[in-house]
Formats: structure tokens, C-alpha cells, sequence
């Protein structure tokens, strides 16, 4: 089956919208083939990676544990609170995970296939996809649930947000919107009225 006659949904959100819920449920109840932006950041920065060295000699060993593993909280400090640094982490990681989606999409032999990608416009890989769905909720449940999820405080929460684009810039780019400010059965009936009328 060549490219263009795959359906690939890009499923996007903000932080803690409910994104990773919709995920698995398509990979889980749905049986849909998902594949994880995450995942491939988390490979990309692996122990002894060529992007891990670059990182360390940019920040030195010491953004590591001592087994080697890259300190996620030391980095997540550095980096939500300087735009700079952001980008230029972004830049080692992002051409790698571009790199694997690309990859799975040409081995993939189905016709219907998710990309779950947190950062879909801010890294720019709408054109892997053929739609896009977006998770909203309201940013104040959003700051809550984030704050309950991650045990951050409100200030670093409200960093993590800010890093990334609006949420309402995503809903207006959106072909899909979910809506996660009710209960998870009401995203789920969203999920399964999508999917039956696609």
C-alpha cells in the first residue's frame, strides 16, 4: 500500500489535556496501530545515545544519573525556563523522531494508522499526517490536573504550558476536536462517534 492511500491521524493536545487517555483507548479498545512521539524522544537520549553525548558535553555528566541515564528533572529544569536551550534541545531530538515516524509509516501495512505527537506544530510534522485531532480541555483544569500528575508546583506548571503552543491555536488548526472537560466516558463516546463516522 503506498503513502498516500494511508489514513494517518495526527493526535495532538496540550500537556495533561487528556491526550495519552485517547491514545490508548484507540490503541487498546479501537485497535488501531499507534505510534508514540515520546517513545522515540525517551530512544533518542538513551544511555550511551550520540544525541546523549552531545547533550552532556553541552551541559556537562552531571545531567546524568550516576548509572548513566539522563537526569529527565535536571534537563526539564534547564530547559522549560529558557527558550534557547529549548530550541536547541529540540533541534538534537526532533530530526531523530521525524526520522522513526518516517521509518514505521513506510514499513506500516495497514490503512489506518495515529501518530501520537504532543508537539505536533511546534516541531512541525503536520505534513506526516493526513487529519488532525486535538485534546482540549480548559487551561484550568488542564493547570490542575498537571499539577496533580507530574506533583509540580503552579509556577512550574504554568512554564510547561507556556512552553508549549496555546491550546486554542491547536483547536483552530484541528480537523478533530475532543473534548476532555467532562467525564473519560464522555471522550470515549467522542472517540467511538469519530471512528463510526469516518
Amino acid at each position: 500500500m503506498n503513502e498516500s492511500s494511508k489514513r494517518i491521524i495526527g493526535l495532538t493536545g496540550g500537556i495533561a489535556t487528556g491526550k495519552s487517555t485517547v491514545s490508548h483507548y484507540l490503541a487498546t479498545v479501537c485497535h488501531i496501530r499507534v505510534l508514540d512521539a515520546d517513545t522515540y524522544a525517551r530512544e533518542a537520549v538513551k544511555k550511551n545515545s550520540p544525541i546523549l553525548q552531545t547533550i552532556k558535553e553541552r551541559y556537562g555528566s552531571d545531567i546524568c544519573w550516576q548509572n548513566g541515564e539522563l537526569n529527565r528533572k535536571k534537563l526539564g529544569n534547564l530547559i522549560f525556563n529558557n527558550s534557547r536551550e529549548k530550541q536547541w534541545l529540540e533541534s538534537q531530538i526532533h530530526p531523530y523522531v521525524r526520522q522513526r515516524f518516517q521509518e514505521e509509516i513506510k514499513q506500516f501495512q495497514g490503512d489506518l494508522i495515529v501518530l501520537d505527537i504532543p508537539l505536533l506544530f511546534e516541531s512541525q510534522l503536520t505534513h506526516l499526517v493526513t487529519e488532525i485531532w486535538v485534546v482540549y480541555c480548559s487551561y484550568e483544569q488542564q493547570l490542575q490536573r498537571l499539577m496533580n500528575r507530574n506533583h509540580l508546583s503552579e509556577e512550574e506548571a504554568i512554564a510547561r504550558i507556556k512552553s508549549q503552543l496555546p491550546i486554542e491555536e491547536k483547536v483552530k488548526k484541528a480537523d478533530i476536536i475532543l473534548d476532555n472537560s467532562s467525564t473519560v466516558e464522555k471522550l470515549y463516546q467522542q472517540i467511538d462517534q469519530v471512528m463510526k463516522n469516518k
